[in-house]
């Protein structure tokens, strides 16, 4: 492994969480999913921002890159409730994936801590057991 290369870590909002848990999309797929964006097996929107579709492709799920360090899972709709996001939410999205990119580690550090963002995994690694 090339140590100068950071490890990414994958994150999912307390919202997400909640949709995905709703929509039956556990941590287990996640994981797999957000390894298949990183390789870039997913819609780039451009921005830090990436759809990918998950659970048999009925869902699809809006992931924002942070400056290669970390990935974040912070929307997640029905395919048969909605085509795409609109240019709006788009818009949004970029705005946040780029706030992300300046965070630096003690703000992503106290976000976790606030329960704001839950980190699903790390590279090459399993899930993580809560």
């Amino acid at each position: 492994m090339n140590t100068t290369t950071p490890i990414r870590r994958f994150f999912k909002t307390a919202w997400f969480s909640k949709a995905a848990r709703k929509a039956g999309v556990d941590d287990e797929a996640l994981c797999a999913a957000i390894r298949q964006v990183a390789i870039g097996q997913a819609d780039d929107l451009g921005g830090g921002v990436f759809k990918k579709r998950l659970k048999d492709n009925q869902q699809r799920s809006i992931i924002l890159a942070g400056d290669g360090r970390f990935w974040v899972f912070v929307y997640l709709f029905a395919k048969k409730d909605r085509g795409n996001i609109n240019d709006a939410e788009l818009a949004a999205f970029r705005k946040l994936a780029s706030a992300y990119r300046r965070q630096n580690e003690a703000a992503l550090a106290l976000e976790i801590r606030n329960g704001d963002l839950q980190e699903i995994c790390h590279a090459n690694q399993s899930p993580i057991q809560e």
